[in-house]
């Protein structure tokens, strides 16, 4: 062994510890990796760089733009007016709707996408039906994976795979390539989730209002100021009520019952009324001290101007490893205020200033109607207690569509390559006036760039070093007695048990090199074990932390990490057996 394949390991060794930490986010470590690369001298900058000009980042660039081209026309509206009508008659037919239209749009749209455009959806469905959301979520994050393996777009994991092939002198995945195999995947997973999986789901209950569903009863108050209260004629900043008492002053209203905005510097009279957040019970023990009144139960919450919404903090957004005190919520959205948290874990009233927010915690935001578009433009959180989606203008609709269709034809029959073919499709759109040049750049995730550019140097470096040979070189002698169909179902199990664990992209770009040398040293085509790993890595349902769909919908379905075991161990045990003997008949050896 080489000091060069030793360092290499050990730089991709400190890569899994860290995102298994979860620490520093995906593409932070992928960048980290990178660098390790170049600073030791394994990598040279134009190969550390590589991944930026890589077809497959490229490709994936614009496919987020496609994606919100698509989302832009309003043309997906209608599909959640279906899933509405479908709830009315049985939960059987919603069950199949549900992961059918996921499964058939994750083909084409970024599975993310898809997730956050029917979970507000399928939320408003559930308190409009009485069906938990429970009963839905996880069949729509499921389905969403599955679909996004019918065709080379569907997931950038795809692109990924056929990037790094492309790299290493192999013929690029093709558009419908995956297409035969992976609806077989999806028609199986429907199968399973409408036969046994259904059983298998948590029943629980959303509460009649938001406000019972976070807790709030003890959390909500109004206060009456006296005269003698020490507040009056203090600034809410200074205010002993804020300043000691943790107490947040939602909304004031004066004694002849003029409304004023509560500001840091907007000075407390006698007989103030103020509506807070506050642990009451607290509060009404230091009542008669404070000079104040206190009524704690508000019942259902209502104010002029402002309602309470639920708001979830979406992957990718720049809330995500801050708190709300970092941010600045209060100043960026002057009319919105953060009542509660509900992590993965439970429900957070108190000192939520300084509470880190993760990727799928769900805020329970105050909020006045002005303020919504604000937050829905910042694409930080997504609002999860209105279903909303732009109206749909059938002629932006069909020249979208008609693009996109001509970007698929021209990669299926090989006229131009993908990466041309997208490039070419975001600049008609451009052009076109279907979406604006900042819609088209705010469409973009750019860490998920970063993130691909990254690990693409992971590939690049166990190849030029020889460590992905020595790796191969272990598998074949373990396992390549067996011949190469064990060898295969190896390759699949492993990958799908790391990306319940690790970044899929991250498994991806780490095996695909093994696969390769793999089935050189066997004298067997690439193809099956290259796919066995590329499959392997999209059908992540054990854990909430393998997917960010599943992530996304961890908190809003109320799930624990032992629902995704107790679901998804099943599936991931099926698609097993169903790639061991069914990949290589798609993809001989």
């Amino acid at each position: 062994m080489t000091p060069d394949i030793l360092i290499t390991l050990a730089i991709i060794g400190l890569a899994l510890v860290l995102f298994i930490w979860e620490r520093f986010s995906v593409d932070t470590v992928a960048i980290l990796v990178m660098t390790a690369f170049m600073l030791t001298g394994i990598l040279s900058p134009a190969e550390g760089f590589a991944g930026f000009s890589n077809p497959a980042t490229l490709t994936v660039g614009a496919m987020f733009v496609f994606s919100a081209a698509v989302f832009k026309s309003g043309i997906l509206n209608r599909l959640g007016q279906f899933l509405v009508v479908t709830a009315r008659r049985s939960y059987s037919m919603l069950l199949l709707a549900v992961m059918g239209l996921a499964g058939m749009m994750s083909a084409f749209i970024n599975d993310t996408a898809v997730v956050a455009l029917l979970m507000p959806v399928l939320i408003q469905v559930s308190r409009d039906s009485g069906i938990s959301p429970s009963r839905l979520l996880i069949p729509l994050s499921f389905s969403a994976l599955l679909g996004g393996v019918c065709t080379l777009i569907g997931t950038s994991t795809n692109l990924l795979v056929s990037g790094i092939l492309s790299d290493q002198g192999q013929v690029p995945l093709g558009m419908f390539e995956m297409t035969p195999a992976g609806l077989s995947f999806l028609a199986v997973g429907i199968a399973y989730m409408f036969l046994a999986g259904r059983w298998l789901l948590p029943d629980r209950k959303l509460k009649e209002t938001v406000q019972e569903d976070f807790g709030m009863a003890r959390y909500l108050a109004e206060i009456r100021l006296h005269p003698e209260a020490k507040s009056v004629g203090t600034t809410i900043d200074e205010s002993p009520l804020v300043r000691d008492l943790d107490v947040e002053i939602l909304q004031l209203i004066r004694q002849d019952g003029a409304l004023a905005f509560p500001m840091p510097y907007t000075e407390l009279r006698a007989g103030d009324t103020l509506k807070v957040r506050c642990d009451v019970r607290k509060l009404e023990k230091l009542a008669g001290r404070q000079g104040i009144t206190v009524r704690g139960d508000l019942g259902e919450y209502e104010e002029t101007g402002a309602k309470l919404y639920e708001m979830l903090v979406t992957p990718g957004s720049p809330f995500i490893g801050r708190s709300l005190a970092e941010i600045r919520f209060k100043e960026i959205f002057r009319g919105a205020s953060v009542l509660a948290i509900r992590s993965r874990k439970t429900v957070i009233h108190e000192r939520i200033g300084r509470t880190i927010l993760r990727e799928g915690d769900v805020l329970l935001v105050r909020a006045e109607a002005r303020i919504l578009p604000q937050i829905k433009e910042s694409r930080a959180l997504l609002m999860l207690s209105q279903a909303s989606s732009p109206t749909l203008n059938l002629r932006h609709a069909a020249f979208t569509l008609l693009v996109l269709v001509a970007v698929m034809t021209s990669a299926a029959l090989g006229w131009l390559p993908i990466v041309v073919g997208a490039a070419a499709g975001v600049v008609l759109l451009v052009a076109a006036g279907m979406i604006k040049p900042d819609e088209a750049y705010q469409a973009i995730d750019w860490k998920v760039l970063f993130m691909l550019a990254g690990i693409l140097s992971m590939g690049t470096a166990l190849q030029k070093t020889g460590a992905a040979a020595l790796l191969a070189d272990s598998v074949t002698v373990m396992l390549g007695s067996w011949g190469p169909r064990v060898v295969l179902s190896f390759f699949f199990v492993l990958t799908f048990f790391l990306t319940n664990f690790l970044s899929n992209n991250a498994t991806a770009a780490l095996l695909v090199p093994i696969a390769l040398v793999s089935a050189e040293s066997m004298g067997v085509s690439a193809r099956p074990f290259v796919m066995a790993v590329t499959f392997g890595a999209s059908l992540s349902f054990m854990t909430p932390i393998g997917y960010q769909t599943n992530t996304m919908i961890l908190v809003p379905g109320q799930y624990t990490f032992r629902d995704f075991l107790r679901i998804g161990t099943p599936l991931n045990l099926l698609f097993w057996a169903m790639a061991t003997w069914l990949l290589p008949w798609f993809f001989p050896f």
